[in-house]
């Protein structure tokens, strides 16, 4: 038995194949080069005051203590040991006082309120030897 195909050539069908490749890399690529960490929520909670005091200034540098006693600096919530805190927040300073040259940086200190007293003044006086000008973040009660 003899079979014979009679498909014609179809000319107007596209092959997605090769879009579908790239579409592929390119979640990929954006995948691997993302930074997960600041994706991640921390979930800190400040103590809270009655009164509100006056905003922030522009230049200013946040510093993270959550209840596991782990520690954020910066936008990039890099995370830093009690020992380097320090040198980071040096690092950080001067490249803010670079970006702003008029501002004097303000270090934003957010701690949870279920940290040891002992590891908040620890962190407190390392911040303090860096920064004259340092805010605490808080919850306002309403």
């Amino acid at each position: 038995m003899r079979f014979q195909a009679r498909l014609k050539p179809c000319h107007n069908l596209i092959d997605l194949t090769p879009l579908v490749d790239v579409i592929f890399l390119m979640l990929i690529f954006f995948l691997i080069t993302s930074d997960v960490l600041p994706l991640k929520s921390l979930s800190i909670e400040n103590p809270e005051l009655s009164h509100i005091s006056a905003p922030a200034n522009l230049a200013h540098l946040i510093v993270i203590m959550d209840r596991d006693q782990v520690i954020y600096i910066g936008a990039k919530k890099e995370i830093v040991d009690m020992n380097s805190v320090k040198d980071h927040l040096h690092r950080q300073i001067a490249a803010i006082k670079k970006e702003h040259p008029a501002a004097e940086p303000t270090v934003v200190l957010s701690v949870d309120k279920n940290v040891d007293y002992g590891a908040f003044l620890r962190l407190f006086a390392s911040v303090q030897e860096c920064s004259p000008r340092i805010r605490l973040s808080y919850k306002t009660a309403v």
